[in-house]
């Protein structure tokens, strides 16, 4: 039996991490982290400031490389084929300025073949954003609205967001949210990285606490929520005492 049957045995499993490492320089970021995220699971990604979140999403999607370790993806090494399983919204925007909305539009429809135009067209007419807008014209938070527009609108595998709703009012946080869901196939699986735990953490079938590189809990959210009789974000604080 080779290293990828070994990770991929279970059919159910979309995403396998086997004690990935890396560092930078001197400095250990990832120690290694060790999960398995399954088909058509929300699941919450948190963890302080530093404590190797971003690095490992980045190593997921291709954009670094891992020291040790190994990561399959819909039964993929990490690659070209793995990104085509994987929709992912960046923590910092990747659009130009200069691009209206309905050139972005095209952009996506040429470049991603699971890409849903019809889709994107009517969540961008939901949210009340003009396709005809160019994108400097637009505030911080409608921005994101249009990158996870264009992320939620492809058929993919695997849903990667990276503080999706970090620049988004509380008021509009709660109708992001349920366009995310209601957009989100049945059988994909959805990974949400974010310091906003109370604001997500009732969609969530299951959580993933990291801090110094390492995943310190990892639980069904329900049954985490009974053990300590506690909010997911109220657990979150008493761990890391902020």
């Amino acid at each position: 039996m080779n290293d990828k049957e070994k990770l991929y045995m279970d059919e159910d499993v979309v995403l396998s991490v086997e004690n990935v490492h890396k560092c930078y320089g001197t400095k250990e970021v990832l120690n290694g982290v060790n999960f398995n995220a399954r088909k058509g699971k929300i699941i919450g990604f948190f963890g302080p400031n530093a404590s190797g979140k971003s690095t490992l999403v980045k190593i997921i999607n291709g954009l670094t490389t891992l020291d040790n370790g190994k990561i399959i993806v819909g039964g993929e090494d990490i690659g070209i084929n793995s990104k085509k399983i994987i929709s992912y919204l960046p923590e910092r925007t990747y659009l130009n300025d200069w691009m209206k909305v309905k050139d972005i539009i095209d952009f996506f429809d040429d470049f991603y073949e699971d890409f849903k135009r019809g889709k994107a067209i009517k969540m961008f007419y939901d949210m009340n954003i003009d396709l005809n807008s160019k994108l400097k014209t637009l505030s911080k938070g409608t921005k994101e609205k249009v990158q996870l527009v264009l992320v939620m609108s492809r058929e993919a595998e695997l849903y990667i967001l990276d503080e999706p709703i970090a620049g988004v009012d509380p008021a509009a946080r709660s109708y992001i949210m349920k366009s995310i869901l209601t957009n989100l196939p049945e059988s994909s699986t959805l990974m949400i990285v974010t310091h906003l735990i109370n604001d997500i953490e009732t969609i969530c079938d299951e959580v993933i606490f990291l801090n110094d590189g390492k995943i310190v809990i990892h639980e069904d959210t329900d049954v985490l929520r009974q053990r300590y009789s506690k909010s997911i974000d109220a657990i979150f604080r008493e761990e890391f005492k902020c």
